[in-house]
């Protein structure tokens, strides 16, 4: 895993967590928000981060 997608995941991590909290704390929906922002971003970040198969170089 490289650090881009190290950082992705991290971001992914912080807002989700960061939605629920808020969420509960001030009881209001709209930081639903943040987590379908995380969970797209996660998603991005998987399909994005996923390696192609390594070529055969030999002859």
């Amino acid at each position: 895993m490289n650090g881009p997608l190290k950082a992705a995941w991290a971001l992914t991590a912080f807002v989700v967590v960061a939605g629920v909290v808020l969420w509960i704390t001030t009881d209001r929906p709209v930081f639903a928000v943040f987590i379908v922002l995380g969970l797209l971003t996660g998603a991005g970040a998987w399909i994005t981060g996923r390696s192609l198969p390594k070529e055969d170089t030999t002859p």
